[in-house]
């Protein structure tokens, strides 16, 4: 038997046609008869297709088998019948071979045509299926897509109005702030205006209390004075007179006296004239006060 040289398996449908004739001349060799199997089998892949294909044409490059010679000695003619029929079987056993090979050649290739159809069928059912759920995936990420681009919109109109709602407070905020200050500075404006006035209404009411105490002090030295020159104009007069009109010139002192108590009456007039004036300032201070 001859020993092939050891090869690495390739794919299915790879193999050369020298592979192919090397494992058919070695199966010939060994008195086996070559066909598509044995060849497959030896080699331990191989599509049926192509190594059928370079089995026909390593057949096609053998040289013809060589018809023996028809030498017939005379002293067999007798049985040239006989050995005429051996010759021809003799002679078809090869061709009886060869399609003894074909007819097993075809019948491995129909059985592997059955076997890649039935592959085929199965492939597009497979594909069939891998469409049917690519589609599914594709509708199912569409649907997914309008999903995430509704709720990026909601939550992008959800950040916008929370940034409306947020300016809007610290306008708001601004606001109330600029008014607070408007309003602090109102009330320190108002305080100082009124630390004003009451400073001013008090130092009124201090000055009019001074002009009380001096014109109650003026009122007395008036007083003082006046009954200082009675009695002093008196004194003159009795001292200048004669007896007998002495008492012209006490009734002349009393009548001074009278003269001087009407001027004091005056001048107590003038001082309730002065009170009353003391007292509308007085009034005027008080209700400034009370208003402040």
């Amino acid at each position: 038997m001859m020993t092939l040289p050891q090869r690495e398996p390739a794919s299915v449908g790879q193999v050369t046609f020298n592979q192919v004739a090397e494992a058919a001349s070695s199966i010939e060799d060994d008195g086996q008869r070559v066909c598509v199997e044995a060849v497959r089998d030896l080699l331990g892949t191989g599509s049926p297709h192509i190594i059928h294909k370079h089995l026909a044409a390593w057949r096609a490059s053998k040289p013809p088998a060589e018809a023996p010679k028809a030498d017939i000695p005379d002293s067999v003619a007798a049985s040239l019948g006989n050995w005429a029929r051996k010759f021809a079987d003799e002679a078809g056993a090869s061709t009886r071979d060869a399609l003894a090979d074909a007819e097993l050649d075809l019948e491995a290739l129909r059985d592997s045509s059955e076997q890649l159809e039935t592959e085929r069928d199965e492939l597009l059912d497979q594909v069939a299926q891998l469409q049917a759920d690519l589609a599914e995936r594709i509708e199912r990420i569409e649907r997914l897509t309008a999903e995430v681009r509704d709720a990026r919109n909601v939550a992008t109109e959800a950040l916008v109005g929370k940034a409306k709602d947020q300016l809007a407070i610290e306008g708001k905020d601004n606001q109330l702030a600029d008014l607070r200050a408007q309003i602090e500075r109102n009330v320190a404006s108002q305080a100082n205006e009124s630390d004003a006035r009451l400073t001013a209404q008090m130092e009124l009411i201090g000055a009019v209390t001074a002009r009380d105490n001096f014109a109650a002090e003026i009122k007395e030295l008036q007083a003082k004075l006046d009954a200082a020159l009675g009695e002093r104009r008196g004194l003159s007069v009795v001292r200048n007179a004669p007896d007998s009109a002495k008492g012209g010139a006490k009734e002349l002192a009393k009548d001074g006296g009278k003269d001087s108590e009407m001027d004091e009456d005056g001048d107590d007039d003038l001082d309730d004239d002065g009170d009353g004036a003391e007292d509308g300032a007085k009034g005027s201070a008080k209700d400034s006060v009370t208003a402040s």
